[in-house]
């Protein structure tokens, strides 16, 4: 005779699984919040507010999040991270396009966030791990920088500090290691946090992760510090007396350039304005003027009335004219082209814009985007790409040219400095956008830029925010947006060469080496305790 045996169900009861799956769930908030509120902070570090301080406690927030979590779960969080920082920064992409290109660029960008947490939290368990995770970090910028369609920097952390401390190391190793710096801070100030809460708690204070952590913080500040006297905003090479135009637009959005002899009359009148204002003695006579991007969308080459405009504005000022056009051959794709227009022999020389914008002067995948948003047919001609470096010799000063977008690549600047520029112009159209802050933040990407290539830069911009900006990044003439304006002063010309500049690439590819060595380091770590384990 046999008896049947029933099995013992060691399974907890559904209601004590359910309830271990809720406390779970609630040890995961404060991490999940905390990963969102950082990148939040990221986004209150940038302009137009003036708290670029708050970059360091987000990356520390960020370094509590991602400290020992596994990779899945980085891979999450630096996504809530990416979110809660790009969401909000790039929200003027959608000014007059709707909410869903904006939320696709948004989406994919933080795909580089997420990747970037889930490298974190790999090197995260090392020895002096704050040092990897902000070169993961400047790993996660390089690679937004470049792909996909040639990259997409804005947002980059040296963005943001414009006005901070850590400002000066622009000039040693340009935006990577000045970003780098910001957030190893960051990271250090959560380790030391962390050190010092253990030994509240154990009475043991760890001296090495507590090291590690002081000199994360120390190295950043000091080394700013010892970097300021690479800011300087001495004339080398004399001096220039700029104008930088401001015509303004007949109305805002997509549509501004509808009108677009408008806006070509907009800033021919307001430099015969400024003319009219020398001849009076109000102001001083510019030794060149700089007109933005787009202030001629009317071909000056196939169009009399807007070559004979742009001829006369120049004649009435009497100095060459740099004037931004739309360029369009009868064959092959637009240029965007700035055009040296003298005074005496009309225009003399030209700069086709080398990186010009996705989605905004020419359309990738374009049947494909047509399917999401019929905007894209506003962009009915793309826009080509030139191949040389602009810079134009204005009376006697070789300025360097990098339009609008360019901006925001290291490349694009650099690159008109090493060809011998000793002022660099940054001629931009912001009218798309509206009043949204990406005016503020493209004027921080210029004042940065003047650090690190010790450079008086100028903005001159159709209806956005325009400045004259000296080499050490100072202001010394802004408009107001929307306002036509003409801004005039004398700025530091300068010839020598920053590290940065001399370096280009090779601190970044330094910061990239570091963080591939520590997530090598980590993963050989990790198969030691696997096999320890299976041991």
């Amino acid at each position: 005779m046999s008896a049947t045996m029933t099995p013992v169900d060691d399974a907890p009861p559904p209601a004590a699984a359910e309830e271990r799956r809720s406390i779970r769930l609630l040890r995961r908030l404060p991490r999940t919040g905390a990963a969102a509120l950082s990148g939040v902070l990221l986004y209150l570090s940038f302009p137009p507010r003036p708290l670029w301080w708050l970059a360091v406690p987000g990356f520390a927030l960020l370094g509590w999040a991602l400290r020992g979590r596994r990779l899945r779960a980085g891979f999450g969080l630096g996504y809530l991270a990416g979110l809660g920082f790009l969401l909000p920064l790039l929200v003027w992409t959608g000014e007059e396009v709707g909410a869903a290109p904006w939320l696709a660029l948004v989406a994919v960008e933080s795909l580089f966030l997420a990747a970037v947490g889930l490298l974190t939290a790999a090197v995260s368990r090392l020895p002096a791990w704050p040092v990897f995770a902000a070169a993961v970090w400047v790993l996660g910028e390089a690679a937004r920088a470049r792909v996909p369609f040639g990259g997409f920097p804005w947002g980059k952390i040296a963005f943001g500090q414009a006005d901070g401390l850590f400002l000066p190391l622009a000039a040693v190793g340009g935006t990577p290691v000045l970003g780098f710096a910001v957030a190893l801070c960051g990271f250090g100030l959560y380790e030391a946090a962390r050190a010092l809460r253990a030994y509240r708690s154990t009475g043991a204070l760890p001296r090495g992760p507590l090291a590690a952590a002081m000199l994360s913080v120390l190295v950043p500040v000091t080394s700013a510090l010892a970097a300021q006297p690479l800011v300087s905003d001495a004339a080398e090479d004399g001096t220039a007396t700029v104008a930088a135009v401001q015509g303004n637009v007949p109305r805002l959005g997509l549509d501004f350039n509808a009108q677009r002899r408008q806006v070509l009359d907009n800033h021919v009148h307001r430099t015969e304005q400024l003319a009219a204002d020398v001849a009076a003695g109000k102001a001083a006579k510019p030794d060149f003027v700089l007109w933005p991007e787009n202030s001629s969308d009317l071909d000056p080459y196939r169009n009399g009335d807007a070559h004979d405009a742009i001829d006369r504005a120049a004649k009435a000022i009497g100095v060459p004219v740099v004037v931004g056009a739309v360029l369009t051959p009868e064959t092959g794709p637009l240029r965007n082209t700035l055009i040296a227009w003298d005074p005496r022999r009309g225009p003399v020389d030209t700069y086709d814009k080398r990186h010009v914008q996705p989605f905004g002067e020419y359309i990738p995948m374009r049947s494909f985007v047509r399917i999401f948003n019929s905007d894209v047919d506003r962009v009915s001609r793309d826009f080509g790409p030139g191949h040389e470096v602009g810079v134009f010799d204005l009376a006697g000063t070789r300025v360097g040219l990098a339009t609008c977008y360019e901006a925001a690549f290291d490349w694009a600047v650099r690159d008109t400095v090493t060809h011998g520029a000793r002022l660099i112009s940054v001629p931009s159209n912001n009218a798309t956008f509206g009043r949204s802050e990406m005016t503020y933040q493209q004027l921080a990407m210029s004042r940065v830029r003047a650090v690190e290539h010790s450079r008086a830069v100028v903005v001159p911009v159709t209806s956005g925010v325009s400045a004259i900006i000296r080499p050490d990044g100072t202001i010394v003439r802004e408009s107001r947006m929307f306002t036509p304006d003409a801004l005039v002063a004398e700025v530091p010309l300068r010839s020598s060469l920053t590290p940065a500049t001399r370096l280009g690439t090779l601190p970044e590819a330094a910061l990239v080496a570091i963080a591939a060595a520590g997530l090598g380091w980590a993963a050989a770590r990790a198969r030691r305790i696997r096999r320890s384990a299976a041991a």
